[in-house]
């Protein structure tokens, strides 16, 4: 998934910027590099600009540029995983 697809208030780790050159470059100054995790503030009214948390920053940023970077659900600090799996009910107890 897309960051331009992400709702806000969920949480997210990046797994890849899809955009080189002066655009790519500056993503990566802000912030926006294999592994970092944010979370999604807000987004604008009308396809504007959403505001993303991201390593202690508020950034904004156009949904075009959110478009090229791609995102996997994240837990948080200390999880085997990105992705959170609910454990299955042992049916015996």
């Amino acid at each position: 998934m897309t960051l331009s697809e992400v709702a806000p208030g969920v949480r997210f780790m990046v797994a890849k910027v899809k955009v080189a050159g002066e655009m790519g470059r500056r993503l990566a100054d802000m912030g926006f590099t294999e592994g970092s995790a944010g979370e999604m503030v807000r987004h604008a009214l009308l396809r504007g600009p959403m505001q993303i948390r991201l390593r202690g920053y508020d950034l904004l940023i156009r949904r075009g540029e959110a478009a090229c970077i791609e995102v996997l659900p994240y837990k948080g600090p200390g999880s085997a995983s990105c992705i959170e799996i609910a454990p299955k009910a042992d049916p015996h107890r």
